[in-house]
């Protein structure tokens, strides 16, 4: 857990779990979001999961009825609880195959109260980086920075507007991803993407800078400034041709194979 929740969230989490804690429906609560990372903001929500019998669960998903969003338990103006009913079975799923942002939600997460054994230890083995298929990972990440690069030259060359700011915020992502598996830390979607390179101990100087000034200049030059920033930090493994090659076949010939999107990876 934990400690340095604001006491406002802390009262509405109370409240939370002295709403749901009796009811045999649910037999346990898991906090999570920004309130368990602890970066919260004064008005954040406070996310959580309500994990329910496998019975309650089907019927609620034949029923699409799988949110709770309330206001009347926070304790501050503007505040809510936003939570997802879920199952131990999600759990195990999750544990065993779950992608990157899917782990990286039980980032901090923990209980707020639990009738079912061992809990704790299964919600531990979730925010856990999986080194199977890291360095295809590290591959295909560069591979993305590499083309957004060329395709912020071509969109510069054309003066299209959309293609640049297409490119700038694709290279941002797989510069990202490309920085966050290099230090095995999982990825979290785009809203904590920024806050997690933040936390990442090995990266090119000035990494944040020079990806807000991309996204907030989408031009040539803060492009190349943040794409030689990664060739320079490390020897990536990948020839230029390599990575025209992987493109190609990974993601303009994805098709031919029914592939993952990259982005769910």
């Amino acid at each position: 857990m934990n400690s340095d929740i604001k006491a406002h969230h802390q009262d509405t989490i109370d409240n939370l779990i002295l709403e749901y804690r009796e009811d045999p429906r649910f037999p346990a609560l898991i906090i999570g979001g920004s309130v368990a990372k602890g970066c919260a903001r004064d008005d954040s929500d406070v996310d959580f999961l309500i994990v329910a019998h496998d019975k309650e669960y089907e019927d609620r998903k034949a029923q699409g009825d799988l949110f709770i969003n309330r206001s009347d338990l926070s304790t501050y103006e503007g505040g809510y609880v936003d939570g997802k009913i879920i199952n131990t079975q999600y759990l195990h799923d999750l544990a065993e195959k779950g992608n990157e942002p899917s782990r990286a939600a039980f980032d901090g997460a923990f209980p707020g109260y639990s009738r079912i054994d061992g809990l704790e230890e299964l919600i531990s083995k979730i925010p856990v980086y999986q080194e199977e298929g890291h360095a295809a990972r590290i591959k295909a990440f560069y591979c993305m920075a590499f083309m957004q690069n060329w395709l912020m030259n071509e969109a510069d060359r054309h003066d299209n507007y959309y293609t640049k700011v297409r490119a700038a915020s694709q290279l941002a992502l797989y510069a990202g991803r490309l920085i966050l598996a290099h230090n095995r830390v999982l990825y979290p979607y785009h809203k904590w993407l920024m806050y997690y390179l933040g936390k990442c101990d090995d990266k090119p100087g000035g990494l944040l800078e020079n990806i807000s000034s991309l996204l907030k200049k989408p031009d040539l030059e803060n492009t190349q400034r943040l794409f030689q920033s990664l060739q320079y930090f490390h020897d990536w493994g990948v020839t230029d041709l390599e990575a025209y090659t992987w493109f190609m076949e990974k993601v303009e010939w994805s098709w031919m194979d029914g592939a993952t999107p990259l982005e769910d990876w």
